[in-house]
């Protein structure tokens, strides 16, 4: 009896395979439903059927990220198809105006030429200490101004060694007093002199700078450091795009706690110029006079940028004043 009831099991395995291989049989299965496919993924041992998500579509690769062109499609002599009066000669060894409302170079001098740029650079340091998010941080000063004066010349601050300020303190010296000794303590304060170098430099590519390498913090003569008058009042925009930068490169005189002095802008325009809004000037035995100033009228703002000049606020008033009688409609 045992034996015809193991033959009689196995006759009808044999015949359920038999109609299974039939009913899904490649050639006569209908196309697999893909919701059937997906409960089939989701069954787990005995049958039971567990939580899964559907499947889900790879996501498309992430197209990097292209630098900007400033420079691209510009024309240095574009004011000629604005104006027959011709633009005013300059002291400048290079220059370059811009209507900051749409970054048109409306007049260059040698605009793409590399020089150095002098304190100039302190405009990018101050827009990669800004970037580091840290302006309220309270630092322990440990560098002496002075000494550096002494030893290169450095304008400064007046930093002492036991003095404790602010980021934010650091960049008002830093940009109205063209504090050197500023430049030294915030790479000090912010993991080093190469790593706020290397954002500087990195920043100059995210603006898509093409004639510009920094070496340094704070500006002093240096193989291998460059800017172009071009390149300069991009990265002077940049300074007036942030609220705080903007602040003080366009403020006169800031009161300190721990100067009665204060910090006076060293930027004489502030006091001659009354449309001017910033932004910087600079000085070395190399890189002669060198200034990027922004001067605003009628709601209108231009950024002008003059290297290696023996009188740099000569040349950028007159640019000013020649741009806004002469030259209209460029954006």
């Amino acid at each position: 009896m045992r034996l015809l009831l193991r033959m009689l099991t196995s006759l009808a395995v044999g015949a359920l395979v038999v109609v299974f291989i039939w009913r899904f049989s490649p050639q006569e299965a209908d196309a697999p439903d893909p919701s059937v496919a997906m409960l089939a993924d989701c069954t787990g041992a005995l049958g039971a059927t567990i939580a899964c998500a559907p499947p889900s579509e790879s996501p498309p690769p992430s197209k990097a990220r292209e630098a900007p062109c400033p420079q691209c499609g510009q024309d240095e002599n574009f004011w000629r198809s604005k104006t027959s009066k011709p633009p005013p000669e300059l002291l400048g060894k290079a220059a370059a105006l811009v209507d900051a409302g749409c970054g048109r170079l409306i007049l260059g001098k040698s605009p793409y030429e590399r020089l150095p740029p002098a304190s100039l650079v302190k405009m990018a340091t101050a827009l990669a200490v800004v970037d580091a998010g840290r302006n309220n941080d309270l630092v322990n000063v440990t560098i002496n101004g002075w000494d550096l004066s002494a030893e290169d010349g450095s304008s400064i601050m007046g930093l002492e060694a036991g003095m404790q300020m602010t980021v934010e303190e650091l960049l008002w010296g830093l940009l109205l007093a063209s504090g050197n000794d500023a430049a030294v303590q915030l790479g000090l304060y912010l993991g080093g002199e190469q790593k706020i170098l290397d954002q500087m430099n990195q920043k100059a590519a995210q603006l898509g700078l093409q004639n510009t390498q920094f070496r340094n913090l704070h500006g002093l003569d240096a193989p291998g450091q460059y800017s172009s008058a071009f390149d300069l009042t991009v990265i002077g925009r940049a300074v007036l795009d942030q609220p705080l930068l903007s602040g003080i490169v366009s403020t006169q005189f800031h009161q300190t706690t721990w100067n009665p002095r204060g910090l006076w802008n060293g930027n004489w325009l502030m006091y001659i110029y009354p449309d001017v809004k910033g932004v910087k000037t600079g000085y070395t035995e190399e890189a002669g006079g060198t200034i990027v100033a922004a001067a605003q009228r009628d709601g209108r703002l231009l950024v002008t940028s003059v290297l290696n000049s023996a009188d740099v606020y000569w040349d950028s008033l007159r640019l000013f004043n020649w741009a806004f009688d002469n030259v209209k409609d460029v954006c």
